[in-house]
């Protein structure tokens, strides 16, 4: 057969084939292919055709355009007895997407037993335009992080069909996306996934983590004392995320953040299980990549010649993150986009774990069952839709004056409504393929954000209001006076953390010494008593008494 493409007139370029479409290009596949990849057009194919890293790998076939899959490539395609899997790798358009759509339905039925995947392509993209736009690494990449095509199927069809073995769970996990409250069943997977206590915090993370699809990911830093769990806390609410989508790393270099392709860090979760143990450089690139979604870099290169030649490198930086720290305000001011939880390192939250680590040991608990619960968020996870999110009340809530950091805060507020609302999508109103935002997700911002908010109006971090308010507790009374011993024994924990407490206590003026000597031990007095419970009463009514009066509202106008 014989191709042409006109390149004089760039504003209408057309393609043209012989009669008929006729022929294979670049060939028909060998017999002995297990792995095809498809793609929309000739010259895309012929990109693909210029990495041996792929044609290594797998048989490439070029379709004629997104109604080009015709009689013969199907012919080729039925004729391969040993294959395994067909990758569609089409345009990153509403056109590309629909034809994967179409034939994926042509290809099942021809080879039932084929495992169909679809490259990822990014939007208004295709494999020509990424390979003369970005390095050959990208479309290896892109092939590498192929999606699954889930199938589903109506109860009328009663065929035999083997499905993959995630879509045997999708009308159940369809049916907890339609209940009114996905949120409330979502935390009871969670803690039937083996994770005690924190509720609000558990659920927030999760919501967070779940972001990691959207153009605008989230991040949290969980802020406690040392051997308090929240490394494990973070770790937990990872394995409930699709793992083929999870990075984890315990430390990173200074520079190995520069050194990622420009599209591996895109939408994937990212868990530091120690932000402290990072040095400034990968510091700074991980404050960048937050902040600004992508870190720019100079490097020299050897062309094929041998001369070294500088040239521009890019990572993209499309990720939420869970990053764990003993020192959660440094990190929380110098990254935009971070919530700041604190764990709970309360004696009941204690009691809880043990409680639940016995009745492991017992026997009581069911691993299987946990194993079942992640895999359901998983797959919650996994059918998600990313979608644009309009929230009609975003002007109509305002967020309490005592809040440090308001203008931060309230961008935050407005993204959790809108991962709330994506995870809501079920039953949501969508207008021109945009997501609706209604009251009740507002609500639940608001109940699951309360500890967040309440930490940014504080100006104690987590683990330092706990034991302020565990001393305040235990002393009864401002006029009494207290010794480190005394509370170290009271409260049962090291002489280095009680330092570092009562040290931060005094910096900020909440307490002072009276007396004692260095050697018999040093006094000290509360010295200002604040009243916690009562702001963070008055900013939960204050948040709650909007919502209702905008409940209020809108059931007036509906009424007129």
């Amino acid at each position: 057969s014989l191709y042409f493409r006109n390149t004089l007139n760039k504003e209408n370029a057309k393609h043209f084939y012989l009669k008929n479409r006729q022929g294979l290009y670049p060939n028909y596949p060998k017999a002995n292919t297990k792995k095809l990849i498809l793609l929309e057009a000739i010259i895309d194919t012929a990109s693909v055709l210029q990495i041996d890293e792929i044609t290594n790998n797998y048989s490439v076939l070029a379709c004629y355009g997104t109604n080009g899959l015709n009689e013969e490539i199907l012919k080729a395609i039925k004729n391969l007895p040993e294959l395994e899997e067909v990758i569609f790798f089409f345009d990153g358009d509403k056109a590309g997407n629909e034809a994967v759509k179409k034939y994926t339905e042509v290809i099942r039925e021809l080879q039932p037993k084929v495992t169909i995947s679809q490259v990822q392509t990014p939007e208004y993209e295709d494999a020509n335009s990424l390979i003369m736009g970005h390095e050959k690494d990208i479309l290896i990449h892109l092939i590498e992080q192929r999606k699954e095509i889930v199938f589903s199927f109506s109860i009328e069809d009663k065929t035999e069909k083997k499905l993959p073995s995630s879509s045997s769970q999708l009308p159940a996990i369809i049916e907890i996306l339609k209940q009114n409250d996905v949120l409330n069943e979502i935390g009871k997977l969670i803690e039937q996934s083996g994770i005690v206590g924190e509720e609000n915090s558990r659920l927030l993370l999760f919501i967070i983590a779940s972001s990691y699809k959207t153009k605008s990911p989230l991040h949290a830093i969980v802020q406690g004392s040392s051997g308090s769990g929240k490394t494990h806390l973070i770790s937990k609410i990872a394995d409930l995320i699709p793992q083929e989508d999870v990075l984890r790393f315990t430390r990173i270099t200074e520079s190995s953040l520069y050194n990622w392709g420009e599209y591996e860090l895109v939408n994937k979760l990212l868990i530091i299980e120690d932000l402290d143990g990072l040095k400034e450089e990968a510091m700074f690139a991980m404050r960048e990549l937050i902040s600004n979604q992508r870190l720019s870099s100079s490097v020299s290169i050897k062309d094929k010649k041998g001369n070294i030649k500088s040239t521009k490198k890019e990572v993209k930086g499309v990720f939420s993150s869970l990053s764990a720290t003993t020192k959660g305000e440094i990190y929380e001011d110098n990254m935009s986009r971070s919530f700041l939880l604190a764990v709970d390192e309360s004696a009941e939250q204690s009691r809880r774990i043990i409680e639940y680590q016995n009745k492991k040991y017992a026997g009581e608990i069911e691993p299987k069952h946990q194993g079942r619960s992640r895999n359901q968020l998983q797959q919650i996870i996994r059918n998600l839709k990313s979608y644009e999110v309009i929230n009609p009340y975003a002007t109509k809530l305002e967020l309490p004056e005592e809040v440090h950091k308001i203008r931060r805060l309230n961008e935050m507020f407005q993204s959790i409504v809108k991962q709330i609302t994506i995870i809501n999508q079920q039953n949501r109103e969508v207008k021109n393929d945009k997501l609706i935002t209604q009251i009740e997700d507002l609500q639940q911002a608001t109940e699951v954000l309360f500890e967040s908010i309440i930490l940014k109006v504080d100006e104690l971090d987590g683990s330092l209001r706990q034991f302020f308010e565990r001393l305040k507790k235990h002393l009864k009374t401002q006029e009494k006076d207290f010794t480190q011993r005394e509370i170290r024994q009271a409260f049962n924990i090291s002489k280095s953390q009680i330092h570092r407490y009562l040290q931060s206590l005094l910096e900020l003026e909440y307490i002072r010494q009276i007396g004692g000597f260095a050697n018999k031990g040093l006094k000290y007095k509360v010295d200002y008593w604040d009243d916690y419970q009562r702001l963070r009463l008055k900013i939960k009514e204050k948040l709650l008494l909007q919502i209702e009066n905008l409940k209020n509202s809108k059931g007036t106008l509906k009424e007129h």
